[in-house]
């Protein structure tokens, strides 16, 4: 059995005609659309680039660890090939360098500023939108298209990702072109499509490591089950599709390994210098499993459930608190949608393209959903933007194809079960921020609500009262997500662990940074208790104490230290840096670094190109901060959070006695070199970081400008 989805598009035969120009292809589209649908695609697109372009320099260089690598990248080739955190190449960022690679060139271009960073996220954004679209309306109607691209602009999480320099964007986009091209590669069986299908994940492997792996399952079984070529010509395609995958995502991690380690940056956290314990470890198996040597914590649930430092575990927690607001909006939907379209579509041929499309699409989502369910190690909600692609193609798909089986009773039905799913769930999220918008919680619910008794009686319904009913259910669908998307891109987005939507909305992670900013401080506390086992509710909702220093009732960040019980001072760095985004060291230099004065700063720049490195500073965020602000190179001592064992004293010693470091700053990092138990298990530090920082202070004379400690390396500290 076949239906219309299943056949190649057919152009009525017609006596030969001038080959169209490009642009009016591109304006009109395919001769059998509707003359409107291209122009919907590109007003699509336009809306899309608009919505994330706005207020987008409110967050300045968002995540700042990352920043700074751009800027090391812009004025340094061998920094830029290995994503080093700084221009004189002392260590790297915790991952591979190849999303650095577009924002870094922008900058070449266009100078060191917040557009140049951001820009590159916001047109992966609109990609990853026009990526999806096209998938579905190659099966699917125009109108299932714009409604996949719609749900994925509006999701709120994709909303704050694409307007952030995490490498989470250009993950997105390149999992949409792998599952674009799978689905190409099942229409006709042509190896060249499986094979571009291994080249995205192998440069997806370089921009976020093994997460680019996750869809690897349902990709491979999709196409050696509904190929329609013969078994061993389909399992010949898939190596070479492997091959492919090797090739682009190993070409890089063979020069790195292979390089000779004193010529290059030390591998950002990893314990022995080596991008495979990275990517097997730090970044691998331990976010599974939660063993993460060198992290801030790591897990604590286990994969049969329960809570960590990170999060609960557990088949609902997509749904949670912590997660709920950032993605879940239709995703009640989209599995109801999900499993209708199996059901339309069971009696298929094997090859059938059509659920082909809900396998691809359908079996990513949910094995993205499961893994990131149960994983013990290190999780935040933004990685949640790896399921927006995946949720928007199947709610397109979905909508389109029981759309055009509406007259069968059970169509309607399925839709009219997503519409009331959809709103009813729209209703429990919105209603975990119960100020926020309070009457649109009961607009989503009774919208939804009459959707679904009209889509209960679509296939009698007259036509427009059936449209009517469908858009309603739409629009009650959207609009959550949507208040909770317009709140995201009015707001200023700093710091490494940014969540989305208005205050309130994620009850685990940071938030916080500048002044009405979101990302950086604490938020809601640790769930589970704090690292250590202290259970402590975070101070403020997005908002920074005015001195960087205090939170309510006085009780925040002193000398930049965690809170813990009674306003008490979590174990670790309580030296004191920079006042703002929270002190230097702790929760604020972790995650948000410091605010660089401009007495600072002229400190810094004097005979700034005399040394390689005009500062370092333990930890990177700290480094990060005097880097952006000097746009000089600051040595980041022991990487993201100080834990990372490079470099060693020894090397310490003598890029000192080689006149290569001017000053050193102090604060900064989690921990400092403590025991795990001192820190409450807040990484695992060799003790380079706390050794260096001991000899500094005995030896060399300090400097302070105004709350900022500095010790000047070119000078003994008097006797």
């Amino acid at each position: 059995m076949t239906t219309q989805y299943d056949q190649p598009p057919q152009v009525a035969e017609a006596p030969p005609a001038p080959r169209a120009s490009f642009a009016h292809r591109a304006w009109r589209g395919r001769p059998e659309d509707p003359s409107w649908a291209r122009p919907a695609f590109w007003a699509l697109l336009a809306a899309t680039l608009v919505l994330y372009l706005y207020n987008l320099s409110a967050s300045g260089f968002a995540n700042s660890f990352y920043s700074a690598a751009v800027q090391a990248g812009s004025t340094s080739w061998k920094a830029f090939f290995f994503g080093s955190l700084d221009g004189g190449n002392a260590i790297t960022v915790d991952k591979p360098s190849a999303f650095l690679w577009p924002m870094e060139l922008s900058v070449r271009i266009f100078g060191l500023n917040s557009w140049a960073v951001l820009v590159p996220e916001v047109l992966m954004g609109v990609g990853s939108v026009a990526v999806v679209y096209a998938a579905v309306r190659r099966r699917f109607s125009a109108v299932a298209g714009l409604v996949a691209g719609a749900v994925l602009a509006l999701t709120p999480v994709a909303a704050m990702m694409f307007r952030f320099n995490n490498p989470d964007a250009m993950l997105a986009l390149l999992m949409s072109l792998a599952c674009y091209f799978t689905v190409r590669a099942v229409e006709d069986g042509r190896t060249r499509w499986l094979v571009w299908a291994g080249v995205a994940i192998g440069f997806a492997f370089l921009a976020k490591t093994l997460q680019a792996f996750l869809i690897l399952p349902p990709l491979a079984i999709v196409y050696a089950v509904c190929a329609p070529v013969r078994l061993g010509r389909r399992l010949v395609q898939l190596g070479l599709a492997t091959l492919a995958l090797v090739v682009s995502g190993g070409w890089w991690v063979a020069v790195v390994e292979l390089w000779p380690a004193s010529s290059r940056p030390y591998v950002g956290g990893s314990q022995n210098n080596s991008f495979l314990e990275l990517t097997f470890g730090y970044n691998g198996l331990g976010r599974i499993n939660g063993d993460e040597t060198g992290s801030v914590g790591g897990g604590g649930g286990g994969m049969g459930g329960g809570g960590g430092r990170w999060g609960s575990t557990g088949w609902d927690r997509m749904f949670g608190a912590e997660v709920g607001g950032q993605v879940s909006w239709l995703l009640p939907a989209a599995l109801i949608l999900l499993i209708a379209g199996l059901w339309a579509t069971r009696k298929l041929g094997r090859t059938s393209v059509t659920r082909a499309s809900f396998l691809v699409w359908g079996g990513s989502l949910l094995i993205s959903m499961v893994v990131f369910s149960y994983m013990a190690g290190i999780f935040h909600q933004y990685y949640t933007i790896a399921l927006a692609p995946y949720l928007a193609a199947v709610v397109g798909m979905g909508a389109g194809l029981l759309w055009e089986r509406r007259e069968e009773t059970w169509a309607g039905w399925a839709l009219a079960a997503a519409s009331v799913a959809s709103a009813a769930w729209g209703y429990v999220l919105l209603n975990r921020t119960s100020d926020y918008l309070p009457w649109l919680k009961w607009l989503v619910l009774v919208g939804g609500l009459l959707a679904a008794l009209g889509l209960l009686f679509l296939g009698r319904a007259p036509r427009n009262l059936a449209l009517g009913a469908a858009a309603l259910g739409l629009i009650a669908a959207l609009a959550g997500p949507t208040a909770y998307t317009l709140s995201t891109v009015n707001s200023a987005h700093t710091g490494s662990i940014p969540t989305a939507g208005p205050a309130g909305a994620s009850m685990m992670g940071f938030s916080g940074g500048r002044p009405g900013s979101r990302g950086g401080g604490m938020r809601g506390g640790f769930p589970g208790g704090m690292p250590g086992g202290q259970n402590q509710q975070g101070q403020g909702q997005g908002q920074t104490p005015p001195n960087g220093g205090t939170g309510q009732n006085g009780q925040g960040f002193p000398g930049g230290g965690f809170p813990g019980q009674n306003g008490q001072n979590f174990p670790g760095n309580t030296r004191t840096g920079e006042s703002g985004r929270m002190g230097a060291g702790g929760a604020g230099g972790l995650l948000n670094g410091a605010t660089v004065s401009a007495q600072a700063k002229k400190l810094l720049l004097a005979d700034a190109d005399s040394y390689t490195w005009v500062a370092a500073s333990t930890g990177s965020q700290n480094a990060a901060s005097y880097q952006l602000a000097t746009n000089k190179a600051v040595m980041a001592i022991g990487g993201f959070n100080g834990t990372d064992p490079s470099p060693t004293l020894a090397q310490f010693k003598q890029y000192v006695a080689k006149g290569q470091i001017h000053y050193y700053i102090a604060g900064g990092g989690m921990g400092m070199g403590r025991t795990a138990e001192a820190r409450g298990g807040m990484g695992r530090a060799s003790g380079t970081a706390s050794s260096i920082s001991t000899w500094v202070e005995a030896n060399f004379k300090k400097v302070t400008v105004g709350s900022a400690t500095f010790y000047d390396l070119t000078q003994k500290k008097a006797s």
